[in-house]
């Protein structure tokens, strides 16, 4: 510093802030003071909107207790049977339900929002149900009851049992829904309130909506001039008020089935004591443990659709016979439906739904084939499947006849399948839980069959989606059939309860299915498992037909001495019917409509041969001569034949 000189070019230092408050002090002292205005503002408006907060919160504090204790007086009234000590939440809101019914047309939308929209006249005919929930206004079921047809009131009555007490039922009638409408119904709808349950006529339009246990919400009805006409449309709207939502309202396990069940009950209704708080029905299942299980393994393929309650009735016994493995099973829905979905999560079940392709029978047919395809692509090492639809019940020895029957699959190679259906196993025509046949009519409704016949065969020719073939009828053709065999039992392992569907209605039901026989017993040891291959059962067969007793053939079939009553126990008898080649059938039919059996087409035969039981004899009917065993026909029978229709002749 001591040697430091000073630049004498150097211009002197000015700092630039004094130099600029020296230039623009006014302007400097301007802006500070705006900025200080500005945040007094701010804070003082920050006053006033907290102030104005607590104010309103203060106010909608006030209105909610007021509307609360509005709507639990409300919620006591409508549920005049409920409980009132439960704990409440403080959304509370009413729903507006706008109902139409006519001939053609059937609507019902909540809060402006359609939820049901069924238009044309030849469809979805009867009296349609939604059931709404009274916290939220969702929607929760919807049915159709062909109350037109018979039996379809009680599947009404049934239903409507199931639902929980406080829930929302909104009614309307499509094109007719009174003529099978009998007193039991009638008068379960009048204690729900309506005043014009007993009134309802042939034709006659109606909507209604009321609170289950609880106060009718709103009526109209108009009726039918005459039995020629439909009555005018009726429009019924009404405000509903819904109940405060109640915390934990069962006290339910807090696991996976406690789970479960809670998801389900919050979304899905009338399935009765499933969600029950006291002793709910079981979703889950420990079945008895097969000896020697075969079936361990191998997938099981439920065929579903939207039939919901036929689903879980099906899956119920399913899931609880012996040698039953739910880690097996999958759920096929065909189609995007939210219910059959739930109710295959309710036990637990893995689901798959994909989008139909085709029509009617076609997309039947096209649901198989994926859910086929999909099995096998979901067990790559699978050899089998088993495949069930949601309409059957299953008998407690369904796994168990499958098992012990898989090997034949193996071991012969004139079988194509197993099933657990006799076509002719009705109450009063099968007998014998341990006897099997072999048929040429693949009978489906619960069978199994191998990889390689779905992979090899039926994959690369199943019917396109443009072909409106039944797919079991196609599986019985020539060309897939291949001179193939399956093997069934006496008395089937399953039981068709389904009344309704594409090609299913109550009559034919009742017609046709709902006496048939179905195995009550597990576990049982069947006979003469390896007498089934080809050679051995032709083996078989001469020996029963060696045995067997030619009944009277100059009585006529349909007379009840037919078949006498008298004969020692295990008595076989043998019948002779005219058939002069294999597809004369003429006989058969007239026989099978006699004696009250499967008539509708031919079925269950093998080699122009049927065997049954009819008055707990065995009985064994020949087709003469087409079947190779009518050689054992003795030559004073004369076969019988048709009875020829009377002809009726008129005056020219």
């Amino acid at each position: 510093m001591e040697n430091w000189v000073p630049n004498p070019r150097a211009k002197p230092f000015v700092p630039k802030f004094k130099y600029k408050l020296s230039h623009q002090r006014g302007i400097t002292i301007g802006i500070l003071t705006g900025r200080r205005c500005v945040g007094k503002f701010c804070k003082a408006g920050l006053l006033v909107v907290l102030l104005l907060t607590i104010g309103i919160n203060l106010l909608y504090i006030f209105d909610t207790s007021t509307k609360l204790n509005r709507n639990v007086s409300t919620e006591n009234n409508l549920l005049q049977d409920g409980s009132k000590d439960n704990t409440y939440n403080n959304q509370l809101r009413s729903i507006v339900i706008d109902v139409t019914s006519s001939r053609e047309t059937v609507f019902v939308a909540v809060d402006g929002t359609t939820v049901l929209e069924d238009e044309g006249f030849d469809k979805n005919r009867g009296i349609h149900v939604i059931i709404l929930s009274q916290y939220t206004g969702s929607v929760m079921a919807k049915r159709v009851f062909d109350t037109y047809s018979q039996q379809e009131d009680d599947a009404m009555v049934l239903f409507l049992n199931m639902v929980s007490d406080g829930r929302i039922l909104v009614f309307a009638i499509k094109d007719e829904g009174t003529f099978q409408l009998k007193k039991p119904a009638r008068d379960l709808l009048k204690s729900l309130k309506s005043d014009n349950a007993s009134v309802l006529g042939y034709r006659d339009t109606w909507a209604f909506v009321a609170i289950k246990k609880g106060k009718k919400l709103g009526e109209k009805h108009n009726k039918a001039a005459s039995i020629d006409v439909w009555a005018e449309k009726v429009e019924l709207k009404v405000e509903v008020p819904l109940m405060a939502a109640r915390e934990n309202e069962c006290p339910w396990l807090d696991n996976d089935e406690g789970q479960r069940r809670k998801t389900f009950c919050s979304k899905v209704e009338g399935y009765g004591s499933v969600c029950s708080c006291d002793g709910p029905a079981p979703i889950s299942f420990k079945p008895e443990t097969l000896h020697n299980n075969e079936i361990s393994d191998i997938p099981v393929a439920v065929i579903a659709s939207d039939r919901p309650h036929y689903l879980y009735r099906m899956l119920q016994t399913l899931l609880s016979v012996p040698g039953a493995n739910p880690k097996m099973v999958t759920v096929f829905i065909d189609g995007y439906f939210e219910e059959p979905y739930a109710i295959t999560k309710l036990f637990g079940l893995r689901g798959i739904q994909h989008t139909p392709l085709g029509l009617k029978n076609a997309r039947i047919s096209q649901h198989y084939k994926a859910s086929l395809t999909a099995t096998f692509n979901l067990h790559p090492k699978a050899q089998y499947a088993i495949v069930v639809e949601e309409d059957l019940t299953v008998s407690p020895d369904f796994f168990n006849f499958f098992s012990q029957t898989k090997h034949l699959l193996d071991e012969d190679p004139s079988l194509y399948c197993i099933s657990a259906w006799n076509d002719q196993g009705y109450e009063h025509s099968s007998k014998d839980p341990k006897m099997l046949y072999r048929i040429e009519t693949m009978p489906g409704l619960g069978w199994l069959l191998k990889r390689s016949l779905y992979k090899d065969e039926l994959e690369p020719q199943w019917p396109t989606p443009e072909k409106q073939w039944d797919w079991d009828m196609w599986m019985r053709s020539a060309g897939v059939r291949k001179d193939r065999e399956c093997v069934i039992p006496d008395i089937s392992r399953t039981y068709h309860f389904g009344s309704k569907g594409l090609n299913m209605n109550p009559y034919f039901q009742e017609m046709y299915f709902k006496k048939h026989s179905l195995l009550t017993e597990g576990l049982v040891q069947l006979k003469d498992v390896d007498r089934m291959k080809k050679d051995e059962y032709e083996k078989l067969l001469l020996e029963l037909i060696g045995q067997a007793r030619p009944i009277d053939h100059s009585k006529n079939p349909c007379n009840e001495d037919f078949i006498p009553n008298d004969l020692p126990e295990g008595t076989i008898l043998s019948v002779y019917i005219k058939m002069e080649k294999a597809t004369d059938f003429a006989s058969w039919k007239m026989i099978a409509k006699c004696l009250h059996l499967w008539d509708l087409d031919v079925r269950g035969f093998h080699k122009s041969m049927w065997r049954l039981f009819l008055k707990k004899y065995h009985i064994i009917i020949i087709g003469s001569p087409a079947s190779p065993y009518s050689t054992s026909k003795p030559s004073s029978i004369e076969p019988i034949t048709p009875t020829p229709e009377p002809v009726v002749k008129t005056k020219s």
